[in-house]
This record gives structure tokens, sequence and C-alpha cells, in this order.
């Protein structure tokens, strides 16, 4: 999100209500990824925006209001200039990628819903999945990823943040997946599974995975195996699958997924997690990104008294690329104890 990108940095004073009629308090406000996060004076985050999703209460009016959701469940009130600026780039570089329905589109809007109906009832179910997949935009991706974490905040935890920390797992998200990845890593303080992939590249990895590792291949690999429990359909493609061709249709129709099957997805998302990875998508993942097997394995036969057997490891006898430095493997280790 190129719009995003330029106010990365970005951090003001706010007013903030959780609720309508609660009181105000001082909160500090930044961008993180792809959402506004709201920190108490002692930065610990109290609540994440969806950037797609913020609302203007009072357009052209300052001190500038702003709500997460059509029923105002929270309310934040901005009078730095800067940020006010900088959202409001946000909200209309979102708004330039949004469709403006006419009469024409609104033609062409019942036309498709009337050929996929029809063209339903022949699909297999996993043709219908793939076609609506195949449009969900990022940014909508993301949204429910960050949804799907929110449900799980009151069982594993607000994800940590620092700046230092989060560079760091920016750079082992890029030694994975590429220079060009989107996924994003997010360290929450306890989260038995180890770690679990929700939709939008959103990889949610457990903070004692961290502190009980002495190599970066054990978070690697942590990191891997949440991806190897996917099917090739992705995290969003998990949550339709689970939830049934209505969810499936409804997305496809009008873009939006019921939060009630975000949050039933997500505690199934949690349930499962890494432990259920593929044997062979995972050997592939990591041989893949170059990571040895043998750290990711000794720490699951470590913490479970399991160790999975997932076929010959193609790193033996192969010199392996540095995975982190250790300034950033510190970093990361330590992003929970700030």
């Amino acid at each position: 999100m190129t719009a995003l990108d330029k106010y990365v940095r970005l951090e003001s004073d706010a007013l903030w209500r959780a609720a309508p009629d609660a009181q105000r308090r001082d909160v500090g406000l930044s961008f993180g990824d792809a959402t506004l996060v709201i920190a108490d004076a002692a930065g610990r985050p109290l609540s994440h925006w969806s950037l797609p999703a913020v609302i203007r209460v009072n357009p052209d009016e300052t001190p500038a209001i702003y709500a997460p959701d059509e029923d105002h469940s929270e309310l934040l009130e901005i009078a730095e200039p800067t940020m006010v600026e900088a959202i409001e780039e946000v909200r209309k570089a979102l708004a330039r990628q949004r469709p403006h329905p006419g009469k024409l589109r609104h033609w062409l809007t019942g036309g498709l819903i009337a050929i996929t109906l029809l063209l339903a009832i022949f699909w297999l179910p996993g043709a219908l999945t793939r076609q609506t997949l195949a449009v969900v935009p990022t940014p909508k991706r993301v949204a429910f990823g960050q949804a799907m974490l929110d449900h799980l905040q009151p069982q594993i935890g607000t994800a940590c943040r620092s700046p230092t920390a989060v560079a760091a797992s920016e750079r082992l998200m890029q030694r994975l997946f590429g220079a060009q990845t989107g996924a994003s890593l997010r360290v929450v303080p306890d989260m038995a599974q180890g770690a679990a992939a929700l939709p939008g590249g959103i990889i949610v990895i457990s903070h004692q995975v961290l502190q009980r590792a002495d190599d970066p291949a054990v978070a690697a690999g942590y990191i891997l195996a949440s991806r190897a429990a996917l099917s090739g359909d992705g995290a969003l493609g998990a949550v339709l699958a689970d939830a049934g061709l209505p969810t499936t249709f409804r997305l496809l129709t009008t873009g939006d997924i019921q939060d009630s099957v975000l949050r039933d997805a997500a505690f199934a998302a949690l349930d499962a997690g890494a432990a259920q990875a593929d044997p062979k998508r995972l050997r592939d993942l990591l041989a893949t990104a170059q990571i040895p097997q043998g750290p990711y394995l000794a720490a699951v036969d470590a913490q479970t008294g399991t160790m999975p057997d997932i076929g010959s490891d193609p790193m033996v006898g192969r010199a392996v690329p540095v995975i982190l430095g250790d300034n950033d493997w510190v970093a990361l280790q330590n992003i929970c104890n700030d």
C-alpha cells in the first residue's frame, strides 16, 4: 500500500473512547501493517483498527473524529494535522481501489449474481471457492486476518510490538518468503500451538517459542509449519472450507464475511496451528527457504515428546544462508519484554 508506506513511522497523540459512552483517555497513535495502532502511555496496544474500515465521523471538522466501523463501537479524536492528513490520504487511496457502482455497475452486478447462481448448480464447491479467492483483494484479506487475531486476544494476549523487533520480524519474513512478500509476523505472549497462519499473510507465533530457542531456525520452522498446515487455498480458503458455501457466496457477492464466522475460524486456526503441518509440504517449504530441519524438529520433540517424521533433510551437508542476524534475533526474542 503505497500511501501507507509513506507514513509507516508516523506517530501522534490522540483521545480514545473504548465505547461511545466511555470516558476519553490519552493514547498514542501509530500505523501498523494495514492497521491503526492505539496504545497506552507505556506503548502497550489497546486496540487495532483496520485502515480499510476506518470512518471519518465529522468530515471537514477539527479535531477529526474517527470510528473503526459503522456502529461507532470506538471513537478516536485526533488534533494533530499531520496524522489527520496521513489517515485521510490512506482512506482516499483505499477509496480509489474500491469499485464505484453506477447504474451499469448495478446491472452488471445483478447479471453476475444471476450467472453465478446458475453456474453454482453445476460447479464443484471447490471451483466456486477458487473463483471467490481469486477476486478477494489483499487489504480485505488482511482485515479478515486482523479480525481473527482480535478474537484470539483474550486467550493468547495482545501482539507485542517494538520498532526494532518489528523490523527484525520483517527481515525474517523476507528471508523465508522473498523480498516482495506481503506476509507479516505477530508475536503474542503465549500460544500452546506455537504458531498459526491467518488470512492476509499474517502469521502468529508464541513468544515462548522464541524464548526457548537458541537458533532462529526454530522460529523459521514454526512459521513454515504453520503455512504447511494449510491447504493449497491458504488461510482464507480454510475459513471458507469450514464455513461452507453460504459464506463463500456471501464473500463473492458482498465482499464480506460475518464476524461470527471469523470468530469460529480463529479458534479453529488456533486449535490446528503448526501442529497439523503436512509432512511433505513442510519438508518442501523448509527446503525452498533453505532452512535445516533439525533445530525445528528438536524443539517440537522437546515440547511435545514427539518428533515429526518429514523425510530426509536436503540441507544436510549444505551451507545454510544466514537466517537472521544476531542483533535482530535478540530483538525478536525480547519483543514482549520491552
